[in-house]
């Protein structure tokens, strides 16, 4: 993923508000983000503490979407369905997105169990607690990185859908 600035987040945004954009806050390490490593970026937002951002290079473009975290939790141990960590070393809670068009102007969102804090790229490259002498490790891992990326893109490409569901 390419380095981002903070104008570069602000003007990507698609489904919220400017009020919403307006009081966004990044990280306090955002600086120090290994873009690199990343094949989106997301972040909690420390001021507002049910909201999270992703920001995910989609078709040639730069996107970024609002997310609000369900107020309730899994009563189980949930797997994220982006990075399908089979360790969980995150919680993976329920976010929501405002749909695009019509269909987010009349409320309608999209939800899915993702990892808290958002740390689903680190998850996708770490290998596999358990594997076989003969296993081709680094094969392992870009097909991990490709699902992520894949099931992110399709999760950005639904919320960005105008089509009524």
């Amino acid at each position: 993923m390419q380095h981002l600035t903070h104008q570069q987040i602000i003007d990507s945004f698609r489904g919220a508000t400017r009020s919403e954009i307006k009081r966004v806050t990044l990280p306090t390490d955002f600086a120090d983000t290994d873009f690199d490593a990343l094949d989106f970026y997301g972040w909690r937002d420390r001021k507002i503490p049910r909201r999270g951002y992703i920001c995910v290079p989609h078709q040639g473009d730069l996107v970024t979407l609002l997310l609000t975290q369900a107020d309730a939790v899994p009563k189980r141990r949930a797997m994220c369905a982006w990075c399908r960590d089979v360790n969980l070393t995150s919680v993976a809670v329920m976010f929501s997105t405002r749909r695009a068009g019509q269909a987010g102007r009349r409320g309608d969102t999209i939800g899915v169990l993702a990892c808290e804090d958002f740390s689903c790229p680190r998850n996708a490259r770490r290998l596999p607690p358990a594997f076989h002498k003969a296993t081709d490790l680094e094969a392992l891992r870009a097909e991990a990185v490709a699902g992520l990326r894949q099931r992110v893109e399709a999760f950005v490409s639904n919320a960005l859908s105008a089509e009524d569901v």
